[in-house]
């Protein structure tokens, strides 16, 4: 297959590339080599979608000398052995040398540029992931055709001989066929099909899994991707949900599966506009808030219940999530957002007072996240079925909540604790367990009362 080394985009069809980036190309080719953008960064940039996957890649410069340049302009030592990557520290910028032996002395002619050019893109996993740019020319290097491949929207292997040297590239595909609307060509599927990701560290498919959940706009469309390429038990509780009946009254879309895709496609409708760390929390709750039925749901009296499935439901959250190795701050709120997933609701309906919310919120608290966080997860799972209200996007009793858990003044957080330590150690109480038995009973005192006078909170509970 020929490589295309003078295929040049129109005035403005390329986004603006960053000045570090030209700098650095402009350092490299006087030193006699060549710096090419590739992967996905250009695909995207084909699309007229923005990216952050700025992936360099530098021909004609031994690993020795490319270090002596990009030292002055902020880059570590190389990391990696066999395919060493440096690294500039303050914008985050990857720069590697192409996987072909012997690119580090390409000879400067076009042919062997693209001989080593074709090399390394078959080391990549995707035809449209191997498209490379050279800033500086303007010009497109497509040995395998990817931009043809991205033009029909089908995945492809850059090379089936080595696609399974790393079996993560299955859920890599099942990402971008949802993100790109893409399909897989057939023999990329029987591809995946055949891969064992068993011993695939799980903090990388915990990496993979959190790409699915925030970069497509239909995430639900990478898990399916996933289980139709065979490989969805590695994602083993969302897996388990497939099957499990529900109560058709509450949930005529269909199992709990087909209910928790409908959930996390509108989770991500209210994920856009939150921040980065907010939205995978959102979206990891949407993920696993049912995950505590198949353990629980049964048939009772001709109708099908999940009773308890909350508190299963955490329990096998936080067990999952901390296996992904997620960091506890975000498995603690992700647990305690699958914990109360129907408070939302039930406070509503059984008319629960200010003391109610405000015990509830010193719960969110704990976990790191508050009432309008839990309220998310609650409106994703309403919204995520076929019921009329559903469909007409009406989640009444969300706002309800959200409207009573500001009259209790907890809409963001907890109050600060009007009886301190201090004041109760003034009135004669030595510190140890006893102090702090009194300060909890006083923050219970606050919150079931709403009194904001210390002497009031404090007499009655030293009574």
């Amino acid at each position: 297959m020929t490589t295309r080394p003078s295929t040049t985009v129109g005035p403005g069809q390329m986004p603006l590339v960053p000045a570090d980036v030209l700098e650095i190309a402009r350092a490299v080719r006087d030193a006699g080599g060549r710096l090419v953008i590739i992967g996905g960064w250009v695909r995207d940039a084909l699309r007229g979608q923005p990216s952050k996957d700025l992936d360099l890649e530098v021909y004609g410069v031994t690993v020795e000398a490319l270090g002596e340049l990009l030292r002055p302009l902020g880059f570590t030592d190389p990391v990696g052995r066999q395919f060493p990557v440096f690294r500039q520290t303050r914008t985050g910028l990857d720069l590697a040398l192409p996987r072909a032996p012997g690119a580090d002395h390409w000879d400067g002619s076009p042919e062997h540029f693209s001989a080593l050019a074709e090399e390394a893109a078959r080391a990549r996993d995707l035809t449209l992931n191997a498209i490379a740019w050279d800033p500086l020319d303007d010009a497109f290097f497509d040995p395998l055709s990817g931009r043809a491949d991205l033009e029909r929207s089908i995945l492809r292997a850059a090379d089936v001989r080595t696609f399974a040297e790393d079996p993560l590239r299955v859920m890599r595909v099942a990402r971008l066929a949802a993100s790109l609307e893409a399909e897989v060509e057939p023999e990329l599927t029987e591809l995946c099909r055949g891969l064992d990701l068993a011993g695939v560290a799980q903090e990388r498919i915990a990496g993979e899994l959190l790409r699915m959940l925030e970069r497509p706009r239909e995430p639900w469309r990478a898990i399916e991707a996933l289980d139709e390429l065979g490989h969805l038990n590695v994602l083993a509780p969302i897996a388990a949900l497939k099957g499990v009946p529900q109560d058709p009254t509450w949930h005529p879309e269909g199992d709990v599966f087909v209910h928790t895709g409908m959930v996390v496609d509108r989770a991500a409708e209210l994920a856009s506009e939150l921040d980065r760390e907010a939205a995978l929390q959102l979206m990891l709750g949407a993920l696993c808030h049912d995950v505590g039925k198949p353990e629980t749901t049964e048939e009772v009296d001709g109708r099908v219940r999940s009773l308890g499935h909350e508190a299963a439901g955490a329990q096998v959250t936080k067990s999952w999530l901390s296996e992904l190795s997620l960091g506890e701050k975000r498995v603690r709120a992700v647990e305690a957002l699958v914990r109360h997933h129907l408070a939302p609701a039930i406070y509503v309906s059984q008319g629960a007072k200010k003391k109610a919310y405000r015990r509830l919120a010193r719960k969110l608290d704990a976990a790191g996240i508050h009432a309008v966080a839990l309220e998310r997860v609650a409106r994703a799972d309403h919204l995520g079925r076929t019921t009329p209200d559903a469909l007409a996007g009406r989640f009444d009793a969300g706002t309800e909540f959200l409207a009573a858990a500001e009259a209790a003044g907890v809409i963001e957080g907890v109050p600060n604790d009007v009886v301190s330590a201090r004041r109760l150690m003034a009135l004669g109480v030595e510190a140890g367990p006893e102090l702090g038995r009194l300060l909890e009973r006083c923050r219970e005192v606050q919150d079931e009362t709403g009194e904001q006078d210390p002497d009031v909170i404090a007499t009655r509970v030293l009574r």
